[in-house]
C-alpha cells in the first residue's frame, strides 16, 4: 500500500465525521511521527512532509554516512561504499536522505499506523465535540429519547450526539417515552474517560430564561430585560423584568393577551406556575412585588443584613408564605432579601387552633376541638376550672396552653 492509497482508505471516515482535508493531513502527520517513534524510538532522523493540496505525504529518512564496516544501526547509518553507489560525491560524515514509502515499513507497521490514525481521529472528534458543546453551555438543545434508565435518560440529536438528562435535572412531573423529542439546556460538558459527556437540565433557572427568550421577541432583541429568574421546578417560578423604554409594559409584554405568550413556557415546564413582576431598585417595592398579590401593610428593610420584615394581617399569612413555603422562599431569592413575616393583630382578632400545632402538641389541640373549642379566644374566654370540666386535661396543661395563646394574641 502506497502513501496515497493509505489516505484513500480513510476517505469514508473523513467524509462521515466531516474532517477537513487539512485537519486530516495534520492527524496523519502526527500519526506517522508516533509510528516512527514506536519503530525507531525517535523521530529525530525523519522528516515528514504533508501536502494537503495533493492529499499526499512523504517520509524522508536522514542517514549518516560512515566508514565501511562501522555502521552500528543500518536503519540510521549507511556505509560509504553503499552511499557512493547512489552518488559518487558523498563523503563520510555527510547526511544521506532517503524517501521511505509506508509499505517499506512492513505490513505490521502499516496496521499499527492504521490503529494510531483511528485513535487520533477519534481523539480529534472527541475534542471537536467537547468544544462544540462547551460553547453551548446554557443554550437549549433538542434530543430524541433513546434510552430510559432509572437514574437518567439518554437522548440523541440529529447528528447522533449523545446527551444525558439525570433524574435530578428532570422536572418532577416529567414522563418520557422512547422516541419523544425533548428540550433542555446544556448544563455541563466534561470528559468521561476519553469521551465528552454532555449533561442536560430542565430544572435550572437558565432553562426558563432561554424558553422566555424563544417565546418573547422583546427579550430576545433586548427591549425587555430579564433581571432575575428563580424557580422551584414543576411547582412555581418568579421572574423580574424591566424595560429600557418607560412606554413599554414589560410584564404585559411577557404575559401576552390572556397569557398567550407565557402559556407555551408553562406547558413546556409541566404547568409550572409563573409569576411575572416588574423589577425595581427600591428594596421595599421589590420585596412587595416579589411576594405577589398579597396585602402588606408595612415593610422594614435592613440593608446591611439584607433582611426584610413584612407586616401583614393574620388572614394573609398563608398566602404570603404559600404552599409549603414556596411563595416566601421564591420572593426571598428574587428580591435578594431574607423575608420574615410579622402577623398584625386587632383586638378582636382570633386564631384557629390549628395554627399552633408547632407549639402545642396535637393531642392537646384535639381535646379542645372535641369540646367545640376551635380558636384561641374560645379558650381564653373561659376560666381554667371551667375548661378542666369540658376537656380531659390537667389544669396545669390548660394554663400552659393559655400562656402560648396569650403570647400569640399579645394579651
Amino acid at each position: 500500500m502506497d502513501n496515497l492509497a493509505l489516505i484513500e482508505s480513510f476517505g469514508d471516515f473523513k467524509d462521515e465525521k466531516g474532517i477537513s482535508k487539512i485537519d486530516l493531513m495534520a492527524i496523519i502527520e502526527d500519526s506517522l511521527k508516533t509510528l516512527l517513534r514506536k519503530r525507531y524510538d525517535s523521530d529525530d532522523h525523519f522528516d515528514v512532509i504533508v501536502n494537503p493540496d495533493k492529499g499526499d505525504f512523504q517520509i524522508f529518512l536522514n542517514k549518516m554516512i560512515v566508514e565501511d564496516e562501522m555502521s552500528e544501526d543500518d536503519d540510521l547509518e549507511i556505509e560509504i561504499s553503499e552511499a557512493k553507489k547512489i552518488d559518487d560525491s558523498f563523503e563520510v560524515g555527510e547526511e544521506y536522505t532517503q524517501e521511505i514509502l509506508v509499505n517499506q515499513l512492513g505490513r505490521r507497521s502499516v496496521l499499527t499506523l492504521k490503529q494510531i490514525l483511528t485513535t487520533k481521529l477519534q481523539e480529534y472528534n472527541n475534542a471537536a465535540l467537547y468544544e462544540e458543546f462547551h460553547d453551548k453551555i446554557g443554550e437549549i438543545v433538542t434530543g430524541e429519547v433513546h434510552h430510559i434508565r432509572n437514574k437518567h435518560v439518554i437522548l440523541l440529536d440529529d447528528d447522533g450526539n449523545e446527551f444525558i438528562l439525570p433524574k435530578e435535572n428532570q422536572i418532577p412531573s416529567d414522563y418520557f417515552k422512547k422516541g419523544e423529542s425533548i428540550r433542555a439546556i446544556v448544563e455541563s460538558v466534561d470528559f468521561h474517560g476519553s469521551k465528552p459527556q454532555i449533561i442536560l437540565s430542565r430544572t435550572a433557572p437558565k432553562f426558563l430564561e432561554k424558553l422566555l427568550e424563544l417565546e418573547i421577541p422583546e427579550i430576545q432583541d433586548g427591549t425587555i430585560i430579564l433581571k432575575k429568574v428563580v424557580r422551584i421546578p414543576g411547582e412555581k417560578a418568579k421572574i423580574a423584568v424591566d424595560a429600557y423604554d418607560d412606554r413599554i409594559d414589560p410584564v404585559g409584554a411577557c404575559v401576552g393577551v390572556k397569557g398567550s405568550r407565557i402559556h407555551g413556557v408553562v406547558r413546556e415546564l409541566k404547568n409550572e406556575n409563573i409569576d411575572v413582576i416588574q423589577w425595581s431598585k427600591n428594596p421595599e417595592i421589590m420585596v412587595k412585588r416579589a411576594l405577589g398579590n398579597v396585602t402588606v401593610n408595612k415593610i422594614e428593610i435592613n440593608e446591611e443584613n439584607k433582611y426584610a420584615l413584612v407586616y401583614t394581617p393574620v388572614e394573609e399569612i398563608s398566602r404570603v408564605i404559600g404552599k409549603q413555603g414556596q411563595n416566601i422562599r421564591l420572593a426571598t431569592w428574587l428580591s435578594g432579601y431574607e423575608i420574615d413575616v410579622y402577623r398584625e393583630k386587632r383586638e378582636d382578632d382570633d386564631v384557629d387552633l390549628n395554627e399552633f400545632r408547632d407549639e402545642i402538641e396535637d393531642w392537646v389541640i384535639d381535646e379542645f376541638k372535641k369540646a367545640g373549642l376551635l380558636t384561641a379566644r374560645s379558650i381564653l374566654d373561659k376560666d381554667t376550672d371551667v375548661l378542666s370540666k369540658l376537656v380531659d386535661l390537667e389544669e396545669e396543661t390548660i394554663d400552659d396552653v393559655k400562656q402560648i395563646l396569650k403570647a400569640e394574641l399579645d394579651i
